[in-house]
Parts: structure tokens; sequence; C-alpha cells
């Protein structure tokens, strides 16, 4: 810990070069940022919150710059974690500005999973003392021998866009990588920095226990703006607004120098950009394309267009969500809601990302009902509600790979690594009895898999565990990380241009000469050999699109909660005055529930009878409330119950409802038995199957394969099939398998965000109605039930059929 005064002479010395790098370019530090400095120089761990551009990285860099003057010494000496690849070059050029201004020989390296050979080779020979990584790359340097030798001289690290790992094994994974940092070095600094987290002191404490918040006084402006549809419809379905709306965002685009166009998954920005592109009226270059399943150099490339201004236009994905820095984008145009008030103001902050400058954003609806998220969120930003991202709790399969890197980097004894382990806010509730399960699991294989030596990845000497096995390191190191997808292809022109990956189970179902649209490019595949997708440029702009795992995003607690209030309540915005037939309607027909009230609505149609439920909880609770419901139905009558379900509420349906109103609603309704119904209601043992898969790769279990030579979708699955089986035929008590079994509940099902749900719906009156026909609610959800049963075609003659009848009856 220094023990010098921060007001000593020496300290104001050198902060003097990093104050006349600020004079020169017409700057001051902001208050925040000297904060930050002194609190770095006491020794102190710390979380800096502010808006994006108002100079986050430089406060957590200018305390060691300053420290380094003062205590001159080569080597590694910072680490700087980043979440995406993409920001790594970014990140790198930003500090490396910064060090030349202070005139230190120090030399940036960044080193991640596009980082080439001679990169990696300078670092393996300690060539640098500020490395930028992503937390999978410092997971990889720590499974190396040498690995506590090359971080002796480490001073300190930073963990830029924190709040996109927190909530998530990668920060898991990151957090244990910490951990085995200051086992080593108790005197380890540890910074992070963070715009939107609505959970500071827990994000504080899971990235480095102790330790200071500090946040900047600037409240940066974001004006949000909406384009709100010329057409009066009071019957909301999903989609059908989105690229009607194209001559609004063009005219949006082309009044600006630059902007940037976030749809929420690669699938809609893939068909945006195309959209765009058929009316684009400027040379086809300034407008491009940026996903995570786009080739890096490809992206780089679009990445550099932004920087030095030559694109008008870009559409993208999460993939430019954080925080690289392009000062040309002066508009953010939004597509469809984005489903939190923290992802909101993340991609508002692209734009204006200097300090002073607001933040623009326009929303473009893609559904009548998304308004109302809008203006849920604008009144959720201006009163300061963020979504929380809590920490993910004893994942095991991170655990199995964390104790393999540690043997591997050193070996461990299970008392010490249980100790280490333990002191993360991850692991702090981890039983011993379930950690020495793990442990057993890595040293055995389990009771079933005992007989095959490839599950014997540890061994024991003396109490101390290692690998022995040069094969079993090869794996581990090939394997390390928790990012998990569908099987995926690489997808290259015939002439060997490489364009990105797309999912084996899109491709799967192309034969040569389907076409499809991937990258902004129209593609035609000649042949599929050794995981590769071979295409050559498709003569007419016919084909499909890819879908890629993710799906829909749900929408956030906060957000429902707002939205809530929002159609409760009295909101003069201009989103709500859009909304205002659609709403008259829905309160003459049934009714707007309040904030201490749950709606339900049964409707008799010539297909059968329909329940609808209101507890706008998002998409993953209602799935799971809708199997238990449906369970629930059952039981009082017989019969087969369809569902479907959206952000808002929910429908069951049946030839024949049993006999329904308010009080058995609030039976059927009531969290008792929750989770016991839960287990009977949904196929448990096949979701955890699926979820198994996953957790398989990431514990080591299955392994992906070699570079060139992975293995398909098919073969993982086979695997991670065949292995879910045998341990539970006989291996039931397996740590992995209690591990996918807690993760559909917490996941897929959202078992604590549903629970929660039903504690407010049993406390809240419930508003019965009885309707003759859809009300507008209650209409999406009827489109998303029609959805799933019948040909495109069909469903959408069905829809617009039921839309002019809902029309025509609705004033009478």
């Amino acid at each position: 810990m220094p023990t010098n005064s921060t007001t000593s002479a020496a300290w104001r010395r050198a902060e003097a070069r990093l104050l006349a790098w600020f004079a020169a370019q017409g700057r001051r530090p902001a208050a925040f940022q000297r904060a930050a400095w002194r609190a770095w120089h006491e020794g102190r761990n710390g979380l800096v919150h502010a808006p994006t551009g108002t100079g986050k990285t430089l406060a957590a860099a200018g305390g060691p710059l300053i420290d380094a003057v003062l205590h001159p010494r080569s080597g590694l000496q910072l680490l700087w974690i980043t979440p995406l690849r993409s920001l790594a070059t970014d990140t790198a050029q930003h500090l490396n500005a910064a060090v030349q201004a202070m005139d230190l020989p120090w030399r940036v390296l960044r080193r991640t999973g596009d980082s080439g050979s001679a990169e990696r080779a300078r670092l393996r020979r300690g060539a640098c003392e500020l490395l930028v990584t992503t937390p999978e790359s410092l997971a990889l340097l720590l499974s190396y021998p040498d690995a506590k030798t090359r971080f002796a001289g480490l001073r300190g690290i930073v963990v830029d866009e924190w709040h996109e790992l927190v909530g998530n094994k990668r920060g898991t994974l990151l957090q244990l990588g910490l951990t085995r940092l200051r086992h080593w070095l108790p005197e380890l600094r540890t910074w992070g920095l963070s715009a939107t987290l609505g959970n500071l002191d827990e994000a504080l404490h899971a990235l480095a226990g102790d330790g200071v918040l500090i946040g900047s006084r600037t409240k940066k402006r974001t004006i949000i703006e909406t384009a709100v549809p010329a057409s009066g419809e009071r019957f909301p379905w999903a989609g059908h607004l989105g690229l009607s709306q194209l001559p609004r965002v063009l005219d949006a685009v082309l009044s600006v120098r630059s902007s940037l166009v976030f749809a929420n998954t690669r699938s809609q920005a893939e068909l945006w950009r195309e959209a765009l592109s058929s009316v684009w009226p400027e040379a086809p270059e300034t407008l491009a394309l940026h996903h995570g399943s786009i080739d890096p150099k490809l992206r780089f490339a679009t990445e550099e267009g932004l920087r030095l201004g030559t694109l008008r236009c870009v559409v993208a994905t999460s993939s430019l969500d954080l925080g690289v820095d392009f000062a040309s984008v002066e508009r953010v145009i939004q597509i469809g809601s984005p489903k939190s008030v923290a992802r909101l103001l993340q991609r508002a902050g692209r734009s204006g990302h200097q300090p002073g400058m607001p933040s623009r954003i326009l929303c473009v609806p893609t559904h009548l009902l998304e308004l109302a998220e809008v203006s849920a969120a604008r009144r959720a930003l201006a009163e300061g509600h963020l979504e929380p991202r809590h920490p993910m709790r004893g994942c095991l399969d991170v655990l199995a790979q964390h104790l393999l890197t540690m043997a591997l980097g050193g070996g461990f004894t299970a008392d010490e690594a249980y100790a280490e382990i333990t002191s993360s806010l991850a692991y702090a509730q981890l039983p011993r009895d379930r950690f020495d399960a793990v442990l057993a699991y890595l040293r055995t294989g389990g009771s079933a898999l005992a007989s095959y030596p490839e599950y014997q990845k540890l061994v024991e000497t003396e109490g101390r565990y290692q690998v022995e096995s040069g094969r079993i390191a090869r794996m581990h190191r090939l394997s390390i990380g928790t990012i998990t997808s569908d099987g995926s292809l690489q997808v290259r022109y015939m002439k060997g241009a490489r364009l990105g990956s797309v999912e084996e189970s899109f491709l799967s179902r192309l034969r040569p000469g389907d076409r499809f649209l991937f990258a902004g490019r129209h593609l035609e595949l000649v042949r599929v050999r050794d995981m590769t997708a071979y295409v050559r440029a498709a003569p007419n702009r016919r084909g499909g699109v890819p879908r890629w795992m993710g799906g829909r995003l749900p929408l956030s607690g906060e957000l429902s909660d707002e939205l809530r209030r929002t159609l409760a309540g009295e909101d003069d915005s201009v989103e709500m005055r859009a909304l205002a037939g659609l709403l008259d309607v829905q309160r003459r027909q049934s009714s707007i529930p309040g904030l201490d009230q749950t709606l339900c609505e049964r409707t008799r149609t010539r297909e059968g009878d329909y329940l609808f439920v209101f507890p706008f909880a998002g998409r993953l609770a209602h799935e799971g409330l809708a199997a238990v419901l449906a369970y629930r139905l059952a039981r009082i009558q017989p019969g087969d119950y369809g569902y479907a379900v959206n952000d808002y509420g929910l429908t069951l349906t049946a030839a024949r409802m049993p006999p329904l109103d308010a009080d058995v609603m609030r039976q059927l309704l009531h969290p008792w038995g929750l989770r016991r119904d839960i287990r009977a209601s949904v196929n448990l043992s096949e979701l955890a199957r699926r979820q198994f898969r996953e957790i398989a790769r990431v514990a080591g279990l299955v392994f992906n394969g070699y570079p060139a030579h992975g293995k398909t979708l098919r073969q993982l699955q086979a695997s991670s099939g065949l292995l879910f089986d045998v341990l539970r035929r006989h291996d039931p008590a397996h740590p992995l398998l209690w591990q996918a079994e807690r993760e559909v509940l917490d996941q897929q099902l959202d078992y604590s965000r549903l629970r929660a749900c039903l504690l407010r719906v049993s406390r809240s009156q419930l508003l019965w109605r009885e309707t003759k026909r859809l009300s507008p609610l209650a209409f999406p959800l009827w489109v998303e039930r029609l959805r799933g049963g019948i040909a495109n075609d069909d469903w959408k003659t069905r829809v617009e059929r039921m839309l002019a009848t809902l029309e025509a009856g609705a004033d009478a």
C-alpha cells in the first residue's frame, strides 16, 4: 500500500504530465476522474460508474500511469480486461495515446482470440507493460506453469464494461481468474468501469470485494424520440409495423452525417440492412452491416469506416453496444423495443460519445404496444431506474473448468483451492461436499465414467492435484471459455474470402443451389465440406435469412413494472397519445389493469375457448406460468390445453374450458406448490438434456474438436445426450446433472421472476372479464397461438380477416 500522501510533491509532479495532456486538448479532468486517480494511489479497489462518453477510461488509467511515473519498472504491470474482442484494438489505441502523453516507456499489447502468432509470441516473452485482453484469454494465460512468474510484477487490473460481464458465466470465470491473481498478489488493485447498472454495491463486491464507488456528477442528457406509426390501428400484432417504417428510418439516417441502426437480433439486422440497401440513394459502400457472426476482418473494416466518418449508416446488433468511441455518429435508431432501460441507455450513448454532448435515439416500433414500452423506458430513465445484473452463483461447470486451469498453472491442494475459490462472491456459499464432488468428477469422471481414462483429468500426488497428460492440457486450452452456441460452420466464397459463420441448424436445411442472405450479401450454397459452407454470389435477391440462437429478447423486470405503471396511469407522452384509440377499445371491451390489479379474460370463439392472463412479467416467466396453468387446469378438467405467450401475458386454449370465475382463477394463480407443479408440467428431463450440452462443453466433459476439425452439432448432441443418459441412470448425483436442472429453472423458466409474479398476483385484485370478442391486449396472443399452427400464407389471411372483424366491431 502506498504510504505517501496523495498531495505529495512527487504525486503532483507526476500528475502534472497527465494534466498537461488534458490541457493540450483544451480539456480539464472531471472531478470523478481525479477522485479515481487518488483512490488508486491510496491502494484502493473501486468501481467507476458514469454515463457513456464522460471519460471512464482515463479515470481508470490515470492512476496506474501516474503511479508508473513515480515507480518506474519494466514488465507486465497493468491488465485491462474487455468483454469484446472488437473493443480491444480501440481500447489499446486510446491507452497507448495516454502512455505516450505521459512519456512512459510502456509497451501496449492486445491478446484476444483474434491475435496473431507474432503478438502471442511477444506476450510469451513478457514484452509489454500494459496488456489488453478478454476474460477467456486471461484464463488461458493462467493455465501455463509459469503463470505466477509472468504476473509477478502486476500492479493492477481494470475490467471495462463490467456490467456486460457481471451477470453471466463469463463474469463468473473472470471472478475466479481475479481471485487466483489476488491469491498470488494480495496488494493487487482491482477496478471496474460501468455505465448502466442498477446494483452497484453488489457489482463492486463481485469484482473486488471491498472498494470505493466513484460516480460522475454529470448527468448526460438522453433524448428519446419515437417514429409514431401514421395508422390508427387499434389491434396490434408482432412484427407488422417494422419495415413499413422504412421511409421514416431512411429520412432519419440521411438527415445526419452518420447513424447506427440497432436491431435486437442478427436476423433482423440482416433484413434491415437489405431493406435499406434497396432504397439507398448514395454509394453502396457507405451502408454497412455489423454483427458477431461476421468475419472479424469485415467487422474491423466497418469499425474503421465509422471512425474515419466514411460510412453514413451501419446496421448492427449488440456487437456495437459497448464502448467503442465513434465520434462521427450523430444519431442512433433502435428497431423495436430495446426491452430494457439499460440497453436503451447504452445504445443511445453510441451517439454524442463525447463529454458534454447529448445522446439521441429514435425508437421504431415493430408492434403497436411497443409505443408504451418506449414511453415507460423514458420515465424509468428519468427516475434513474436501471436493471440490476446479479452475479451468477455456484456454477459447477465453470468451477470444473477453472480447477483444470489451476492444475495446469502450477497445481493446487484441495483445501487451498476451496479457500481461494470461496473467497469470491460467485462461490462464497459453495458447500464443501459440492466442491469435493466436482473435484472427484475431474479426478475419476464420477462413478459412471471411472473406467474411461479420458475422463480422469487430474492426478493427485501427495495431496496436490495436477494434469500430467499433454493431450488433456491441449484439449482444455482449446476449450477455455463459457460462450457456447449452436454448432456453426464457416462461410467462404469458392475463391477463399471468409464471410463469417452461420449456425449448422440453418445450413443443414439448405441444399446446393439454395440461396440465403448473410453479411449483407446474397449467396448461393455450392457445397458443405469440413465444417465449411462454400458459396458464390447469387444471381438474384431471393433467399432466406439465417436464424441464430438467442431468439427474442425478454422484457426486463424494471421495464415491465414501469410499463404497468404507464398503462395504468395518466401519461401524456406522444406515444401514449398514439395509443389512445387502442386503450379506449380495451377499456370498453374489457379493462386496463391498474398497478395492484391482474386482468384475466375469457373469450369463446368458433375455434374453442380462450383464457387470457396479463401479468406483464416478461416472456420467460410467462412460458413457465402457462405450462403450470395448463397442468392445473387439467387437474380440474382433463383435456388438451395449448398455449402461447408474449411479454405482456399468456393465453391458454381448449375445445372447452372448465367452469372459471375470479375465485377459481385466484386458486389457479396461487404460488403454493409452484416448484412441484413446474416439475410436473414441463418435461424437465428433456429441458435439462438440452441444457446439459452447454454445461458439458464448459466443464470439459464434451470436446468441441480441434481447429478446422470441429465436431458437428449432431455429433455434439449425440455425445452429450449419451453422457446425460448414462449419468442419469448410473450416477444420478453427478454435480453436472444438478447444474443442468438448476439452469433450466433459473434461466429457461425464470423461476425467481415467476414466483415473484405469482406472489404479486396473489396479493392483487383480480379483474375477471368475459369478452364477446378478442380485446386489443388479447389479439396479439391469438396471433402468436395461430402462428405456430398453420402455413404462413394461411396465417396472414386468417390474421387479416380477424383484424377486419375486430376493427368493424370495435365501436359497437
